[in-house]
């Protein structure tokens, strides 16, 4: 790790640092899987917040509380909290964003309660942002790092069989101090390169995406009814295309061209959470050739 260090302009600690995964937990039971285990061996805490309402104010299960069974491997590393979401009343015209934020407000209170501590090495980003473990490896025992970095993320649509970009940029890590604030948006001109993946709308099941669709926080694109329909859903995911039909959102001209139309597939397994590949059987929904999913 000296070495690493040096090439970066930093220097090897003597210890590493302690490292708390915090996300905001929505229904993503698989790729929290993925990612739990890709980085057990490097995070201190996984600290995990869910609600019983979604960002749009819709009744949800808690879907880790009742699958905890499922993570036992990592269960003296977890702290988990649970935010009283509100129901939206009909004909609301609540901001989804404004209960999305409530609940990164509430995660600040979760990690102290979790024992976070100043010089601790915090990662903020959604459960689909996983970071790499030589990234999470390096920032934990090297010093002179800057206290916050955004993560550059390999962005990928539906599985790792459609990269789309490397424009994921809103995941962070931070150096914990008491200022600190859990948030989801841009805080640094800083980025680390190469830092990781996101795969956006990556389930397993037909359900799970209309599930989000309605849920998250852009469910305001939902403009039709039959957006929702199973057969329509599907055929969008093998082709790699839009599943609210609408233009990207980019600034750039050029990039808007580019971006129009289907993504192109990818064949490659290289560069892949390693655990995925070791896993490939279970998780072969997630990696090329896999497009169909059942209804669940």
């Amino acid at each position: 790790m000296d070495y690493l260090c040096r090439l970066h302009g930093w220097s090897l600690r003597s210890e590493p640092r302690r490292v708390f995964d915090a996300i905001i937990f929505s229904n993503e039971l698989d790729l929290l899987e993925i990612r739990w285990k890709e980085l057990y061996p490097y995070v201190t805490k996984f600290v995990i917040l869910e609600a019983n309402t979604t960002f749009t104010g819709i009744t949800k299960p808690l879907y880790f509380s009742t699958n905890r069974d499922r993570f036992t491997f990592a269960e003296e590393k977890i702290f988990h909290g649970v935010f009283p979401g509100r129901v939206a009343s009909y004909g609301s015209n609540e901001d989804p964003f404004n209960l999305e934020s409530e609940q990164r407000v509430a995660m600040n209170g979760l990690l102290r309660q979790a024992s976070i501590s100043t010089g601790d090495l915090l990662i903020m980003s959604d459960t689909d942002e996983i970071p790499s473990p030589h990234t999470v490896k390096l920032l934990q025992w090297c010093d002179g790092a800057p206290p916050v970095l955004h993560l550059e993320l390999r962005n990928y649509m539906y599985s790792f069989e459609f990269p789309v970009d490397y424009d994921s940029w809103r995941a962070t890590i931070h150096i914990f101090n008491r200022w600190t604030q859990y948030r989801h948006s841009r805080q640094t001109d800083v980025i680390l390169s190469d830092a990781g993946w996101h795969c956006s709308f990556c389930f397993r099941y037909l359900r799970e995406f209309v599930f989000k669709m309605t849920a998250y926080s852009h469910a305001d694109r939902v403009r039709y009814k039959n957006f929702l329909d199973y057969n329509r859903i599907q055929k969008l995911i093998c082709r790699g295309d839009d599943l609210f039909d609408m233009l990207p959102e980019e600034y750039s001209f050029k990039d808007l061209i580019k971006k129009m139309g289907p993504i192109p597939r990818s064949s490659s397994a290289v560069h892949l959470p390693a655990y995925l590949i070791e896993n490939a059987d279970k998780f072969k929904f997630l990696l090329p050739g896999g497009c169909v999913r059942p209804p669940g």
